[in-house]
């Protein structure tokens, strides 16, 4: 399953925060492993979305050699990108509360 509209920020985020800074198929592996594959990210949406957030202030990102020896662009949180991911987790969990007020018998 992909992830819900709107939360690849979210996750990329998470990822750059607890695993430093990573290249695109790092953190492609970080998701499917964290999620035990139940997140499956294409590399293209992951890709547009890292491009998306360099462009806002929240990644900086820099060309190096991976573990395979393949040239390779990291990426890392910037300050703009610790306070996106304050602001993101805080937007999850008032959808995450939404939510749990549909399941039968919970009071609105």
């Amino acid at each position: 399953m992909g992830p819900l509209q709107g939360t690849l920020e979210l996750v990329v985020l998470r990822a750059l925060d607890a695993g430093g800074e990573m290249h695109g198929f790092a953190i492609l592996e970080w998701i499917r492993t964290r999620t035990n594959d139940a997140l499956v990210v294409e590399d293209g949406a992951l890709y547009h979305a890292l491009h998306r957030m360099a462009d806002r202030g929240w990644l900086e990102r820099d060309w190096g050699v991976s573990e395979k020896g393949r040239r390779a662009r990291y990426y890392r949180l910037t300050d703009r990108g610790c306070a996106a991911l304050k602001d993101e987790e805080a937007r999850w969990a008032r959808y995450v509360a939404a939510m749990g007020r549909l399941a039968p018998g919970e009071a609105p």
